[in-house]
């Protein structure tokens, strides 16, 4: 991150890439206000980031009309329900984030001058017909499917930041984030690398899905964020693809974690679930280009890191696998 923020808002920040965009934020020197109403965030996270001085949270629903007193120069926007476990859960409140909580966030950046940066998906290209997905690929999405409470907030957020920049309301920055994983994530998450790694860390069968050939291209979080904040002290408006173009199966990934853990479970496998993206990859020429972006974790390194995370939930009394890497 080059440009200093004085102090941001980040809505969300109480969640997985929330609160550790809110600390990378408290470590450049930058005061911070999370934004977060806990519906999908961590009271744990909370209690780790309220040693720091310059952090303040509000308890606050986005959806609702909010303000912050005070000089702000950066409104990070990531609040939302994020896995299918949660925004199947909360599928009207998954909406009104992406459509009341952007307006608010976005009315926030507007009244104090501040780069508004939002956080959006690679969801937003569904099951895609066009592999790696360049930010000119327009997408593949059944819009009144289980998924797409889910896609279509985060297209209307999309669809609603780019007006609000258009009109020369704000300069903002659009980051769609490609399937992040690591520590921090909440075991009963519900997305794909939790649910591996806590199957195998017990032993249990890991569930894949469909026959396993269906691909992810994970990005450690570490490197989400720092694409994130890359972003945000650029002037790029975006969309910008923010993730790692390695490219695995679903099977090779599962495979992974359970070497990882030691473990004997064996891979069996359930249905696809309706709309369940074949391929997710990439493009991230642009972001290389104009942000000097490059992940710098590879999956199946970051994959023992985010295991030793799972294990003081699973096995909180078994050491730690080994890891290389400097984490």
């Amino acid at each position: 991150m080059t440009t200093r923020f004085r102090r941001a808002v980040v809505t969300g920040g109480a969640g997985f890439l929330g609160a550790l965009a809110c600390r990378r934020l408290l470590e450049a020197g930058t005061s911070v206000v999370c934004v977060d109403n806990l519906l999908t965030g961590s009271a744990q996270a909370l209690t780790r980031l309220r040693s720091w001085p310059e952090f303040e949270f509000r308890y606050c629903d986005v959806t609702e009309p909010f303000d912050v007193t005070g000089p702000v120069d950066l409104v990070l926007h990531l609040a939302s329900p994020a896995s299918p476990t949660a925004y199947g859960r909360f599928p009207i409140e998954t909406l009104e984030t992406g459509s009341r909580g952007t307006r608010h966030a976005l009315d926030l950046a507007e009244r104090t001058g501040a780069r508004f940066v939002m956080a959006s998906t690679s969801e937003v290209y569904g099951d895609p017909e066009v592999s790696p997905q360049p930010e000119g690929y327009w997408g593949h999405v059944n819009p009144i499917g289980p998924r797409s409470v889910y896609d279509e907030a985060k297209r209307f957020a999309e669809a609603l930041t780019a007006a609000y920049a258009r009109a020369g309301r704000v300069s903002a920055g659009i980051a769609r984030i490609f399937n992040s994983y690591g520590p921090g994530m909440r075991p009963d998450d519900g997305r794909m690398v939790p649910t591996f790694a806590c199957q195998a860390l017990r032993g249990d069968p890991v569930t894949v899905t469909g026959d396993g050939t269906q691909t992810r291209s994970l990005c450690h979080a570490s490197d989400t964020v720092r694409g994130l904040l890359l972003l945000a002290a650029s002037d790029l408006p975006g969309p910008v693809n923010i993730g790692n173009p390695d490219e695995a199966t679903v099977h090779q990934i599962a495979t992974r974690i359970i070497a990882l853990a030691g473990s004997g479970s064996r891979i069996t496998h359930l249905p696809r679930p309706p709309d369940d993206p074949m391929t997710r990859c990439p493009d991230i020429s642009l972001a290389r280009s104009e942000l000097g972006f490059e992940p710098r974790i590879g999956w199946q390194q970051g994959l023992a890191d985010t295991l030793n995370w799972f294990t003081r939930f699973v096995h909180p009394d078994r050491p730690r696998v080994p890891v290389g890497g400097g984490f």
